[in-house]
């Protein structure tokens, strides 16, 4: 019974964050049809479970669909995702390729999760477009947007990460949200282990992965959080409190006006 108390509370934290993401950043509004990345993860399998509460809790009414790209490797498990959806009353689709011959075509065996990820997101988005879904939810969480800013800041690239919400520019393109975008990963991770997910989709490159930059810089804010409890929630507050003018912004750049 406590082990049940406990598993509530947890999902009862990441559905007030997921909440207050989309409150905050406008995520989902009247009449959305959301097309969801289900991977497989941990992270997309709270995704569905969070959306189908909030979809008999919110004061709005949307739709959501999964669907999950299946590159083609070994073990991928796109069964087991199919049949947990349908255990859960789930609308659900696969597409279905196979990367690893593309990857060898390409001679993209250096960079396999490049040439991976930009194929998966055209087939996300393709269907999306299709099937005339107007939002695309895909499972980065809060680690993912910090990590990704370390990324880009330590490569020169910018102050920059996952926004929770990219909007579109073309007609008839879903734009991107990210519902878990405040919801730290220690959350999901505790919360799959209470609800024993089917984890699947499993990459048949995972020492790529494993020696990747994303791993690295993982590590380190696992590292800072050892010494800084708060610090995923002091860097998101930071990441929404930018200030031009006391960055190394050039002064006709700056936007603020007579200061």
């Amino acid at each position: 019974m406590k082990h049940q108390i406990s598993g509530k509370k947890i999902f009862q934290k990441i559905a007030k964050l997921v909440g207050n993401a989309i409150e905050k950043y406008n995520l989902i509004e009247e009449g959305d049809k959301i097309l969801v990345g289900l991977s497989g993860g941990k992270d997309s399998w709270a995704l569905m479970h969070v959306l189908h509460y909030l979809q008999y809790k919110a004061p709005i009414n949307f739709t959501f669909k999964g669907i999950t790209f299946d590159p083609g490797f070994p073990d991928f498990g796109s069964d087991i995702i199919s049949k947990y959806c349908q255990a859960h009353d789930w609308e659900h689709e696969i597409i279905k390729m196979n990367i690893p011959d593309i990857i060898d075509e390409k001679d993209f065996g250096h960079a396999p999760c490049v040439l991976c990820s930009r194929l998966r997101r055209g087939k996300l988005y393709g269907f999306a477009e299709e099937h005339k879904y107007n939002k695309l939810a895909l499972g980065q969480h809060l680690d993912d947007v910090i990590i990704s800013f370390f990324m880009s800041a330590c490569r020169g690239q910018g102050i920059k990460t996952m926004a929770p919400l990219v909007k579109s520019e073309k007609l008839g393109i879903p734009s991107v949200i990210r519902p878990l975008a405040l919801v730290p990963e220690d959350l999901l991770e505790k919360y799959a282990d209470f609800m024993e997910f089917p984890i699947s989709g499993h990459c048949q490159y995972e020492e790529v992965l494993e020696s990747g930059d994303r791993i690295y810089f993982k590590n380190i804010l696992n590292e800072l959080s050892s010494k800084i409890p708060d610090i995923r929630t002091n860097i998101a507050n930071s990441l929404g409190h930018v200030e031009l003018k006391h960055l190394l912004v050039p002064i006709d750049e700056l936007s603020w006006k007579g200061e």
